[in-house]
């Protein structure tokens, strides 16, 4: 094996070290923050998106931007299995975009732009944490809530309204079902968190609403 081999070996080794380090940065955050997709899952998606730049500059394919974008396909799937939804909402967005960015880095450093790498890793660290402020901030002075309110009577329509105009809550009907004996109304219901949390205890504290959840 002549030097320009090992130095190339070499080379590839950093390349890959580089990648790891870029999942486990962004991955210990996720794991930090108890996510779907923790710190295993991020090493090892920015190290076969390291890996499979290599093989495709290795192996001198003549369109490189075939496998890349292969790479981003496959990504998509891992993406979509963090996504869930529940009744109101829907979750793992930010997670999946993650994994998409982190597969974007491992790329960055098998290609050898390390720069790109080392840098898009401080840019996901700071959307990730550094942002986390602006978006409480945001979340708690408009926050927006979908309630489902089951009420006995039709004419409690008017008590809903009535609630929500008295916290100087925006408000919009979304769906409405009757059921054998009681009626249940889903409301997009928007203000700050402050006004959600009054309106939430004069709906526990009303004696005609039934139940209700967001």
């Amino acid at each position: 094996m002549n030097s320009f081999d090992l130095q190339t070996i070499s080379t590839q080794l950093i390349l890959i070290v580089i990648s790891i380090l870029v999942g486990i940065i962004i991955g210990a955050e996720r794991e930090y923050r108890n996510k779907s997709a923790g710190l295993r899952t991020f090493i090892l998606i920015s190290f076969g998106s390291c890996v499979f730049t290599i093989l495709s500059i290795k192996i001198g394919i003549q369109n490189p931007d075939r496998l890349a974008a292969n790479i981003v396909t496959g990504i998509g799937f891992l993406g979509a299995g963090v996504i869930f939804k529940d009744d109101t909402k829907i979750g793992g967005i930010t997670t999946a975009s993650a994994i998409w960015g982190t597969a974007s880095l491992g790329m960055a450093a098998g290609s050898g732009h390390i720069y790109l790498a080392l840098l898009g890793t401080v840019v996901v660290m700071a959307i990730l944490r550094l942002l986390l402020p602006l978006q409480r901030y945001i979340d708690t002075h408009h926050k927006i809530r979908e309630y489902k309110i089951v009420t006995q009577s039709y004419t409690d329509f008017e008590l809903c309204i009535e609630v929500f105009k008295k916290y100087n809550l925006d408000y919009a009907l979304l769906r409405e079902t009757k059921e054998v004996n009681h009626f249940s109304r889903t409301w997009v219901v928007t203000g700050s968190l402050q006004k959600h949390e009054r309106l939430t205890n004069n709906l526990i504290n009303n004696p005609k609403i039934i139940s209700y959840q967001f």
